[in-house]
């Protein structure tokens, strides 16, 4: 529920969910999942068929087949048991249930321990309480903050894998709008659920309607909010995970020199811990470290609403942009602006900082970084030259927006500086994981320092089961360690590799252990399984502290000295419908509406590289038909057409362009990189948004029903993927006895 005293953007948001809310969902809760006592709820029948819970069910199917970030949906946000939503309490009840059911079947004799975390949505803490009841009803003990406090993704994970506990739960939606939230799944390793993961629990859900439908019914228990298997006390003796976290930072980011650097900085970095939840953990962090005093922060109150920012009035009409500072809109005027940055208010936050103050911007369940820093309007134009977005903040100063794959880029070439000054960079083969969509600049920095590439699909799931197909071809004692990436290549890696970094465009990433990190059990791993924007901020801070220069200056000497050329990134978002309409029904369909447009223009690019992979046609064919569907495209250096995961990437000599499906929405997004930003900007806006009807050349070489079945064949080729060089280490729940489980 929001704060007493909302705003009146947040009034327009409440206003409007109310007054679309049927008197007669606002007066039947189904189940009062406000009493904190034991007690039993029957669905029936008559429940299943009148909140059409098929139906609901299909939309919940749908997403977990291809969702890359946990089951995503918009909720009603003052009355969380509306079901015309997919995220809903009843939804939550059987999926928790499910995942319940298949862990129990799995694990029948051993003691079973997850963990339920959370950040400031809407309704999280609801969720939170319905999952650990469930949980401790069916005998699974849970570990929950104390206090059920809020904590981030990441700590959710690293306590999945340190403790050797059998999964955990988060409750979170990223960056994306305040209205929606989803429970993003993690596995004994503190991954997120694969495809295969997912189905488990799905179909487990599918079992209990069928036996409503069967028997008339069926008991769901809820144990009291307060009983001994929903465990804070474990949580608080751990110190809700922190002090083992600091000892985790210590032997990689928090290493004592770059403690030391951001120390001896005699400036302040400010961080924006936009939503609130992130101060809640990071500052103990950092001042169990001895650098909270070299931060200043901004917005750390915990606020479901996100204090506004990303809010808007478009159209009269209360819109919400999200929480992503790199979106870009076009004003009346027909000019570009990032409305996010806008509403963050720099102008007015920062004024009283000097010039070179960097920020550090992260999102409510701090996992993304996004980096600005506070630049003399005299250097602008050098700014943009070096392709680095700048706003305008008043007439001395602008923002330096540098993107994630900027960022990161200086983040990796500062890792590998240390290694090599430790005299340790050439005792491991040295490799990073990056997804398809990231910059084609991570690769030509790799390749000039001697490092290999493994590309994945979009997803930090994937960076996370690439890094455990190769612990296992470690543990297994393998002497040339291979892996084969989404491009098909075939990387080696001697006997002993380590991750330099593991990244996305999106603002995530991890940095690899020189020391294999050990869980309780002594599972080992190269790397964390979630992105932190702890570890990012940590090392960005360090990068910040030892540079004499401003970072665009340095991003300009990281370019030079390892001769990058394609140092130009441009993304864009396309989205088929207002995610901020309040109507649901309206909402749904022009959702459904949306997701045709996007499958459609999906399936124009997916259907050409299904058909290459196939050797249905070839290059040239290729060729010929997107020169004759886009003839103010040149398409002459283009190298191949590849499906890789969850889009189509096109690789031309001098650049790549990639359109992928949002796995959680209706929009398409186009990334592309390479030497020339206008080019580049050309080709994803044109590519981007093109209608995916096909014309006479396409049909030529390709049928409607061959390109209507190129969808169900890439699941084929990305399970084929998915299971080569297969993690097979099976997870044997620990006696925890001797643990800090005891």
């Amino acid at each position: 529920m929001s704060k007493e005293n909302p705003s009146q953007l947040e009034k327009m948001l409440l206003e409007g969910v109310e007054n679309n809310t049927p008197e007669s969902i606002k007066q039947d809760k189904i189940f009062d999942y406000n009493d904190k006592n034991k007690f039993t709820f029957t669905l029936t029948k008559e429940i299943v068929e009148k909140l059409e819970l098929k139906k609901w069910f299909e939309g919940y199917k749908k997403e977990a087949m291809v969702s890359t970030a946990g089951i995503r949906g918009p909720q009603n946000i003052l009355y969380p048991h509306d079901t015309r939503f997919p995220i809903n309490t009843i939804g939550i009840t059987l999926a928790t249930l499910a995942k319940a059911l298949v862990l129990k079947e799995k694990y029948p004799k051993d003691e079973l321990i997850k963990l339920v975390g959370c950040e400031v949505r809407y309704n999280s803490k609801t969720y939170l309480d319905i999952i650990a009841r469930i949980q401790s009803a069916l005998g699974i003990r849970t570990l929950t903050p104390v206090e059920r406090q809020t904590i981030p993704i990441w700590l959710a994970s690293f306590l999945a894998f340190k403790l050797d506990l059998v999964g955990a739960e988060y409750i979170t939606s990223s960056h994306g709008i305040s209205v929606k939230n989803a429970t993003k799944d993690l596995n004994n390793q503190g991954s997120q659920f694969l495809p295969d993961e997912s189905i488990e629990f799905v179909n487990k859900i599918e079992e209990i309607l069928n036996t409503v439908e069967k028997e008339g019914e069926y008991k769901i228990e809820f144990q009291a909010s307060q009983n001994d298997l929903i465990d804070e006390k474990t949580m608080q003796k751990l110190n809700n995970g922190i002090d083992l976290y600091v000892e985790y930072l210590k032997n990689g980011v928090a290493n004592q020199k770059n403690v030391e650097l951001i120390k001896n900085f005699d400036k302040k970095i400010v961080i924006d811990a936009v939503g609130g939840a992130a101060y809640n953990t990071l500052s103990k962090i950092l001042n169990k470290l001895g650098i909270e005093s070299k931060f200043d922060w901004l917005n750390t109150q915990e606020d479901p609403f996100f204090h506004s920012i990303g809010k808007d009035i478009k159209d009269s009409k209360f819109y919400d942009w999200s929480l992503d500072i790199t979106v870009v809109a076009k004003n009346k005027e027909g000019k570009e602006y990032f409305p996010v940055i806008e509403t963050l208010k720099y102008d007015e936050k920062l004024k009283k900082y000097p010039i070179g103050t960097v920020c550090l911007v992260t999102d409510p369940d701090h996992d993304r970084l996004s980096v600005v820093q506070v630049e003399d309007i005299k250097k602008e134009k050098q700014v943009n030259e070096t392709g680095v977005d700048t706003v305008k903040l008043d007439d001395e100063r602008i923002l330096c927006v540098f993107s994630a794959n900027q960022a990161f880029l200086m983040i990796m070439d500062f890792w590998a500086h240390l290694l090599k000054e430790n005299a340790t960079f050439d005792k491991h083969k040295r490799f990073i994981i990056k997804t398809t969509a990231s910059s084609k600049t991570w690769d030509e920095w790799a390749k000039n320092n001697g490092i290999e590439v493994i590309n994945t699909p979009v997803g930090f799931k994937e960076i996370a089961s690439a890094t455990k197909k190769i612990e296992y071809q470690i543990e297994q004692g393998v002497k040339d360690i291979k892996i084969t990436d989404i491009f098909g290549k075939t990387i080696s890696l001697g006997d002993s590799p380590r991750m330099i970094f593991g990244g996305e465009e999106s603002g995530g990433m991890i940095i690899g252990s020189e020391e294999l990190i050990k869980s309780l059990g002594g599972r080992c791993a190269l790397a964390m399984r979630e992105k932190s924007a702890t570890e990012a901020i940590i090392v960005t801070s360090a990068l910040v502290a030892s540079l004499n220069v401003s970072l665009w200056e340095h991003l300009n000497s990281v370019y030079a000295k390892n001769s990058i050329i394609a140092k130009f990134d441009v993304r864009e978002d396309i989205a088929y419908y207002n995610e901020s309409e309040p109507n649901i029904e309206k909402l749904k369909e022009a959702k459904l509406k949306g997701e045709g447009l996007r499958t459609k223009n999906d399936i124009f690019y997916l259907a050409l590289a299904i058909a290459k992979y196939e050797n249905k046609i070839t290059l040239e064919n290729i060729k010929e038909i997107l020169s004759s569907t886009f003839s103010n495209l040149d398409f002459s250096k283009l190298l191949d057409v590849k499906f890789v995961g969850d889009g189509t990437y096109l690789d031309f000599s001098d650049k790549f362009v990639e359109i992928r499906p949002s796995g959680t929405d209706a929009k398409t997004k186009a990334y592309a990189g390479g030497a020339i930003r206008a080019e580049l900007s050309d080709f994803a806006k044109i590519l981007g948004n093109y209608s995916g009807d096909l014309n006479a050349t396409y049909k030529k070489y390709l049928s409607e029903e061959y390109v209507n079945s190129a969808k169900d064949k890439s699941l084929e080729v990305y399970e084929v993927f998915a299971k080569t060089d297969e993690d097979k280490r099976e997870f044997k729940i620990p006696n925890y006895k001797n643990t800090f489980l005891k």
